[in-house]
């Protein structure tokens, strides 16, 4: 049977602030759940509730529809957005104390602590302290932190922020790895155009609440047609802003995104553009998550 994470009905309040408000979604093995939403939304805290590490004021975490105790957490990998690692410490002997504490032997802990270096390319640093390693290899140490123990859930905070281009590949390819792996993976994170490119599904909330939720390609084919527009030597789009049943998305590198009302023939766009000049781009194009995100906070 396939393992599954359930949040139902999740509120939790900092005086007058309702840091969650009935929240509800679910996270199913085998594919990488993105966790948005905008600062404050919520997410550090729907985490905290996961792993026990703050009492809810009403709702239930499940894990396979039985409610989680020590026992299941032990079987959970957390990555917290801030460091959750003892800096003094020397790599390797971490990890193979991590892997202890979740009932590894010497030997197992040993084993995966040296496996998992090896898999996020930092086997070099094993007799390193972490307060001596660049942000990007404490990132990748903290990943191996979660992974050790050889979890069934995984559950990561802002795991790809401050990443360069390399580090967010060899990241990114062990979420995905561990997902079709058959584990359960939610991370968060504020680089849309990379939850795009990972995620199978998404979450998204705001105020603590759930605003959207469903497959990335579902939500991206849903709503108003879009195009995607080029018109030479017109690098602001100054063409798309005076169309009327057009609003413009976004414009990057001369090229203008539209949506179109539903009345608005896409004719009417194309002859616009080839009045204004040379058309050297007109496609249509679904929706990005990006876009998705925003529609859904601003309602």
């Amino acid at each position: 049977m396939a393992d599954l994470l359930e949040l139902e009905g999740l509120a939790r309040r900092f005086g007058t602030v309702a840091a969650l408000d009935d929240l509800s979604f679910s996270v199913p093995s085998g594919e990488v759940v993105g966790f948005l939403g905008p600062n404050g939304a919520g997410k550090t805290t729907t985490m905290r509730a996961i792993f026990g590490l703050l009492e809810l004021d009403a709702g239930s975490v499940r894990w396979n529809g039985s409610p989680i105790g020590s026992t299941e957490r032990r079987r959970f990998g957390y990555m917290p957005e801030e460091r959750g690692l003892y800096p003094s410490m020397l790599v390797g002997e971490q990890l193979e104390y991590l892997g202890r504490l979740h009932g590894m032997s010497a030997k197992a802990a040993s084993i995966a602590a040296l496996g998992w270096l090896e898999r996020l390319e930092v086997a070099d640093r094993a007799t390193s302290k972490v307060e001596t390693l660049s942000h990007g290899n404490q990132q990748r140490v903290q990943l191996a932190a979660a992974l050790v123990h050889d979890p069934e859930l995984l559950v990561l905070d802002e795991p790809l922020a401050g990443l360069d281009p390399t580090g967010i590949d060899v990241i990114g390819q062990v979420l995905v790895e561990e997902a079709h792996a058959g584990r359960c993976v939610l991370f968060s994170s504020h680089q849309l155009d990379l939850v795009e490119d990972l995620c199978e599904s998404v979450a998204i909330i705001d105020h603590g609440r759930l605003v959207a939720t469903g497959g990335v390609d579902e939500l991206a084919s849903r709503g108003a047609r879009r195009v995607a527009v080029r018109v030479e030597g017109d690098h602001e789009a100054n063409w798309a802003r005076r169309l009327s049943g057009v609003s413009l998305s976004e414009v990057a590198g001369g090229e203008a995104r539209l949506v179109l009302e539903d009345a608005t023939p896409s004719d009417y766009v194309l002859d616009s553009a080839r009045a204004a000049g040379r058309v050297t781009k007109f496609a249509f194009e679904r929706r990005r998550l990006s876009e998705v995100f925003r529609e859904a906070v601003s309602r």
